[in-house]
């Protein structure tokens, strides 16, 4: 499948903003530069981007403040953080957010090109899904109006069967069109990249996926064991927070210690 895709890069370091364009151009994406977030918000509201690349540290706006503002038009737009702090709390920070992931400055060509492909992909197959699913829905609807000459109801029991649009656990149901959830017929919201980890728990339950299975699986790269354990508490703290948060311990997201996480819905 083809990956290519128009780039945001916002960064005040001119030489980092030149070099990664460059890298990037290179490995056949459009890219587009801007040395301050305001520039970059500027862009976003006259051009269609794939993915944006920000520091988190600028003078004005902060990436952080970007990202905010990125995710309240396009939730779905993936953003990738750099820091030059190679701590886990900036980066856990910045998923917080919502970003999709983060690099550490000094940042590597052939890690920012790899990354950028299994982004890029993953959202040309998740956008081709929504389309094909939008076409079956109006086509489905079509031929009931001309076969009753009523609107046809939405179905009452959702199929579990991952290819099509609803996937079931239990009480928990993922829409894998609007990539949100439905617990007892109540639809919650989650952040996109904490959603893959759900749906990648979803698959696999009741096993125990481990944590770097989990991160493959989600974000499409592989993570040592400490960066995998870390990336996957933050997200499963995020889908708590959203629908698993209990006084007396979670009952949907069970922790193995050590090992991994479970999905427990029936």
């Amino acid at each position: 499948m083809n990956s290519t895709g128009h780039i945001l890069i916002i960064d005040d370091e001119a030489v980092l903003r030149k070099t990664l364009a460059r890298v990037l151009q290179q490995a056949g994406f459009e890219v587009t530069t801007a040395e301050t977030a305001e520039q970059g918000l500027a862009f976003l509201n006259t051009t269609q981007f794939d993915l944006v690349f920000t520091d988190l540290r600028m003078p004005g706006m902060q990436g952080l403040d970007a990202l905010k503002h990125i995710h309240a038009n396009d939730p779905n737009l993936p953003v990738v953080l750099f820091t030059a702090q190679p701590d886990v709390n900036s980066a856990v920070e910045g998923l917080r957010h919502g970003a999709t992931d983060y690099l550490e400055k000094p940042l590597k060509p052939e890690l920012i090109i790899e990354r950028t492909r299994t982004i890029l992909a993953r959202q040309q197959r998740e956008r081709r899904k929504r389309e094909i699913q939008l076409q079956i829905e109006a086509l489905q609807k079509e031929l009931k109006t001309l076969e009753t000459g009523e609107e046809p109801n939405p179905p009452s029991n959702l199929p579990a069967n991952e290819t099509e649009r609803y996937l079931k656990r239990g009480t928990i149901v993922l829409d894998l069109h609007t990539r949100r959830i439905i617990i007892n017929a109540e639809a919650v919201n989650i952040p996109p990249t904490s959603f893959d980890y759900l749906l990648v728990l979803a698959r696999h339950a009741p096993n125990v996926v481990d944590y770097q299975t989990l991160v493959a699986e989600a974000q499409g790269y592989q993570a040592d064991q400490r960066e995998a354990q870390e990336l996957a508490k933050w997200h499963i703290h995020q889908l708590r927070q959203a629908f698993d948060k209990d006084e007396q311990g979670p009952k949907y997201l069970i922790n193995v210690r050590g090992r991994g996480y479970r999905l427990v819905a029936d």
